[in-house]
């Protein structure tokens, strides 16, 4: 007969348990004082194995286990949740990752319906074969996906001991590695939900997103950011304790600073090992438990079910956090394999924040089916590309802005004679690709002109002999220099841009010298993926089309109405990728998603137009980005500027490292620019020699050269020039607020901060 229970309630930090009837429940509802936080649960599977032993009786297991609990043995301490909570809420978990069979699912089903769920497929399908290859941290790490599976579910369950109740929020702040990737499955495993950001974040932004989140628990990357936040959690009490991913010594309280004034010091701080151990040891206390016939209860996550709270960049001030379903992830990694299909044993270089919804969903995604991936930083970017060649790499624009840098620094330190054959090839090939787009109808930039078939066969007549005069001259340049250039790079079969708009001059440079680069839409929001350019049609200069299941429109901002194709607008976004809302803030969700589940994205953009003819023949049903329409600048002539296109043209030169463009209400445009330091100051040294100055540049002569770049690389190519500008010797970083942790320029930090030097630029230029 089944012995009837109620779970244990801890009182006064002792534990008893209650006669009232019910199923068990096996609740683990406290924590141990350090050292000693694993030894109740090695007695308790010790001393119930013995019960077994000597009595198959359930209801001598559990006198054991009262018996055990009323001595002491299992040392409880005080609760780092209410105790409550845990006697009336069941365990949660991922019904296909646990083994634990909901009523609404067959038997035999496979079904993933939480993002936990993933682990326990990969685990069946790729076992042994490496998941995760973590080589830069120490010690240097390999996981496996049956080692990954088992230490989510490790994860998972030291968080139920520690007090965790399903549905509350957890902070994890962390850059990437292996571990981030645990605990985060982790904490989605537990049925809690965790409130992402980045280590490099701001103290103030940390403190925001942990509070807003209404978090319970804290995991930070190393004590550091710990240490860093404390101080500003007086008055926080709802957090009840801490994990560190990365302790820097033998013993996690050595790391934290002993500051009197540390309001938080009396938080349990534990370390990730010890969360594993736990545990693990709590789930082979569990397993003896169910081997006796007793029955754990769980309730199962669902698919709507928030797994995780994503907080916006924060451009425009303080992040809103976005919550995302198990189904809005799942969506992005069942359908992204129709943009790309990694096998089993792919290479995947891993080197964005794990917290950006691009890298992150992309990671569940790659992961799925079986490739291992590599995980890499800023640091040591260029020679993990030629240690581990990626079969695919997932990076933001910049990154692929400074491979492209990269290369053209070293045909700069070239002999004369290299520096000029290079460049000369390499122009070559870029008209060649040109021509080439328009032969297969791929040139997005006609896609609004209208052609008959006698115009069209001849521009394609046209395009097709320039391209076969030109072919050798290509070939030969993929021998003389692409190999080399694309040995140092590495990527095999594909880089995926996405979280920016690529700038032309980089696509059009991957593209010559061989290598696939993609390029993807999305939002936070949308989890984040919408759309995406095809390898077997990668049309440049767009986004591609909508990935299965979604839907794009482009409206009139003004009366909302749907704009043709060709016709530029504001883009919306419905799909089963599109959040649930912002936490806690009904009115701001209610303004972005309407009634039909239409998302306004901010984004300006226009749909390409179906042509059957005609050199954008291949691009019919693409998106092209134009813009945000909250970024526009309305000059006092009436006319409306996109700075985004300026500020791409100017970052082309290697002396610009930073550039905003301003002028709302001016009658022209204006910029404020970071330089790079060294490389301005050698080209005005050179363009000064080259004039028979050898004297040491002025601040005017560094201007002049900036102006000089500003003229070729912007007043040439763009719609508007920049007039006047200001030179910043403050860079934009992440760590002084001026960039968001994915390295976009917060426009009104920036403007509030500098507001004295631009109102003087405009002020000092007016008459001129």
């Amino acid at each position: 007969m089944a012995v009837q229970t109620s779970p244990l309630i801890v009182k006064g930090g002792r534990g008893t348990w209650g006669d009232s009837p019910g199923t068990l429940l096996h609740r683990n509802l406290w924590t141990v004082q350090q050292p000693s936080l694993f030894t109740w649960q090695k007695q308790l599977i010790s001393n119930f194995k013995q019960s077994q032993n000597a009595n198959r009786d359930n209801s001598s297991s559990f006198r054991l286990r009262r018996k055990l609990l009323q001595s002491g043995g299992c040392s409880p301490c005080r609760c780092t949740v209410e105790p409550q909570q845990y006697v009336e809420r069941a365990r949660k978990c991922a019904p296909l990752l646990e083994n634990f069979r909901a009523q609404d699912l067959p038997p035999s089903s496979s079904e993933w319906r939480a993002v936990p769920d993933i682990w326990k497929t990969t685990a069946e399908l790729y076992g042994d074969r490496i998941a995760l290859l973590d080589p830069h941290h120490n010690p240097p790490t390999q996981v496996t996906y049956k080692q990954l599976e088992q230490a989510i579910l490790d994860f998972a369950e030291g968080l139920r001991i520690c007090g965790i109740s399903p549905d509350q929020n957890i902070a994890l702040f962390a850059d990437n590695s292996y571990r981030w990737l645990i605990a985060d499955q982790g904490i989605m495993a537990a049925g809690a939900m965790d409130a992402v950001r980045g280590a490099r974040s701001s103290t103030e932004e940390l403190i925001h997103i942990l509070t807003h989140s209404d978090s319970v628990a804290l995991v930070v990357d190393n004590p550091e950011i710990y240490n860093k936040m404390s101080p500003r959690l007086k008055g926080y009490d709802k957090l009840k304790f801490v994990i560190v991913l990365w302790p820097l010594k033998n013993t996690v309280a050595d790391d934290i600073s002993n500051n009197d004034n540390n309001s938080s010091t009396h938080l349990p701080i534990y370390t990730y090992d010890e969360m594993l151990l736990s545990g693990r040891t709590s789930r082979q206390a569990l397993a003896a438990v169910t081997s006796s016939g007793e029955r754990v209860q769980y309730d199962v996550i669902r698919p709507d079910d928030v797994a995780t709270l994503v907080y916006t960049s924060g451009t425009t001030g303080n992040p809103k956090g976005v919550m995302l379903t198990h189904a809005n992830l799942l969506h992005q990694v069942r359908q992204l394999n129709s943009v790309v299909q990694p096998t089993a044993g792919d290479f995947v270089l891993s080197l964005l924040p794990p917290w950006h919804m691009y890298e992150r969903s992309a990671e569940y995604f790659i992961l799925a089916h079986g490739v291992t991936q590599v995980y890499t930083n800023i640091k040591h970017m260029k020679e993990d590309l030629v240690k581990y060649p990626p079969d695919y790499f997932i990076a933001v624009p910049l990154v692929f802005d400074t491979l492209y840098n990269g290369v053209q620094k070293q045909l700069a330190a070239a002999s004369t004679t290299r520096r000029i054959l290079a460049q000369t090839l390499l122009t070559i090939s870029l008209a060649f690709m040109d021509f080439r787009r328009k032969q297969q109808g791929r040139d997005v930039t006609r896609a609004r002109e209208k052609f008959d078939a006698i115009t069209a066969a001849r521009e394609w007549l046209l395009a097709s002999i320039a391209a076969l005069v030109l072919l050798p001259i290509h070939l030969l340049a993929q021998k003389l220099i692409y190999t080399k250039v694309l040995a140092s790079i590495g990527i095999k079969k594909a880089a995926i841009s996405g979280g920016g708009s690529l700038p032309p001059y980089v696509d059009k440079f991957f593209e010559a010298i061989g290598i696939t680069l993609l390029n993807g839409y999305g939002l936070t929001e949308t989890s984040p993926v919408v759309a995406a350019r095809l390898p077997s049609n990668n049309v440049l200069g767009t986004v591609g089309w909508p990935i299965p299941e979604t839907e794009i429109k482009v409206v009139d901002s003004q009366t909302g109405h749907t704009l043709p194709p060709g016709t530029k607008g504001s883009i919306k976004v419905r799909g089963p990728q599109v959040m649930k809302g912002y936490y806690k803030n009904p009115s701001a969700t209610s303004k972005a998603i309407d009634d039909n589940g239409w998302f306004e994205t901010g984004d300006l953009g226009w749909e390409v137009p179906v042509s059957e003819i005609g050199p954008s023949r291949a691009c019919g049903g693409t998106f092209v980005l134009d813009g945000r329409a909250k970024d526009t600048i309305v000059l006092s002539t009436g006319e409306n500027v996109e700075p985004q296109e300026i500020e791409e043209a100017a970052m082309q030169s290697k002396l610009i490292q930073n550039i905003m463009v301003v002028g709302q209400d001016q009658r022209r445009l204006g910029a404020v620019i970071v330089t790079n330091k060294d490389e301005l100051h050698a080209a005005t040294v050179e363009f000064k020699r080259s004039k028979g100055d050898e004297s040491a540049p002025s601040r005017h002569d560094l201007n002049d050269s900036i102006r000089r770049e500003l003229n070729k690389f912007v007043t040439l190519n763009c719609s508007f020039s920049v007039g006047p500008f200001v030179v910043l010797d403050e860079a934009f970083t992440i760590e002084n607020g001026l960039l968001t942790p994915t390295l976009k320029v917060r426009r009104e930090v920036v403007a509030t901060r500098f507001e004295h030097e631009i109102s003087t630029l405009f002020k000092t230029n007016r008459d001129k």
